[in-house]
């Protein structure tokens, strides 16, 4: 029955609505084009299709073009099985990654891949987040393509270390469900028209007592994350705690270093900065200066490591005016 033309096309379950690129010029030169139960109306109505009639009055026809979302559908299988084309629409990548993750986590995978948990993958989570934080602050867009796909791997990992847990199991949709449902959730007055919002302040603000209502927590410091770098905890704290009204004389004023660099970037959080990140500008600014001293010794025929005080002073770059 090859001879009748027909074509198969299989729209993507994840976006029934979109016809692949390769398929366009078929579906406008057909005679007849159907489309399978369970594609949206409005996509039948943009390609003025109609609903396939029986797969035996499908199979008698030419130039017919169906669009369906699964091979093994009536009227699909039916044509396949004469010797129709079959173009199908390639899976979103986001969807091919979870495929990847899942082939490296099966029998027969990756072995490594496979003997990963979350705790021997936290290492990972940790370093794959500091590069993308490096790639933001050189502004490499190259790097920064490539981080957020190390990033993205590492939610991918956990998601499917989780489905595979005997209690508790949940997967990566799961996850992006729940995503979903805190996003609109704090976002009232764009999906539900309730509130408004005219500032970046005043959205911050709204956020904080939408998650302090979800979460029902107990204390304004709940929810703070303890094991983030000192500096973004102090400041998170000092901006949290400056928010509820909490005076500045009780932030601790012992005399000690741990103190007075609590202090520091508390008191700069409060006032709109991000501490970590300034502390990490100069750290960075100073590195680079270290480096440019060491070059300048080297070029006048002096080994870095033998520099003393006054040496590392000679070659030590000027700061810009």
């Amino acid at each position: 029955m090859t001879w009748r033309s027909a074509t198969v096309v299989l729209c993507s379950p994840a976006l029934p609505d979109h016809v692949p690129a390769a398929a366009l010029s078929v579906v406008r030169g057909a005679e007849h084009v159907y489309t399978a139960a369970g594609l949206p109306d409005p996509l039948r109505a943009a390609l003025d299709a109609k609903p396939a009639p029986h797969p035996d009055e499908l199979t008698r026809q030419s130039g017919v073009v169906l669009l369906a979302c699964d091979a093994g559908e009536s009227g699909a299988a039916e044509l396949i099985a004469e010797g129709a084309t079959v173009i199908e629409a390639p899976a979103p990548p986001l969807e091919r990654a979870v495929e990847v993750m899942d082939r490296l986590r099966s029998p027969g995978g990756c072995p490594w891949d496979g003997a990963q948990t979350h705790e021997s993958l936290r290492r990972y989570l940790v370093e794959e987040t500091y590069e993308l934080l490096e790639a933001i602050e050189d502004g490499d867009r190259t790097a920064l393509r490539e981080e957020l796909g190390d990033v993205l791997l590492q939610v991918l990992f956990h998601a499917r270390v989780a489905a595979e847990h005997d209690a508790d199991a949940f997967d990566i949709d799961e996850v992006a469900t729940q995503l979903v449902t805190k996003l609109v959730g704090r976002h009232p007055y764009l999906f539900t028209g309730v509130g408004r919002v005219d500032s970046a302040e005043q959205q911050q603000v709204s956020w904080e007592e939408l998650k302090q209502q979800e979460k029902q927590r107990e204390s304004l410091v709940d929810g703070v994350a303890l094991g983030q770098p000192a500096a973004a905890l102090a400041g998170k704290l000092g901006q949290r705690t400056g928010r509820a009204g909490v005076p500045f004389d009780l932030i601790p004023g012992g005399a000690d270093d741990g103190s007075r660099l609590f202090r520091i970037a508390a008191a700069a959080a409060r006032t709109g900065t991000d501490a970590e990140g300034s502390l990490r500008a100069v750290a960075k600014d100073f590195a680079e200066r270290v480096r440019e001293a060491e070059r300048a010794a080297r070029a006048a025929g002096r080994d870095p490591a033998e520099l003393d005080a006054d040496g590392w002073r000679d070659f030590w770059p000027v700061s810009p005016a």
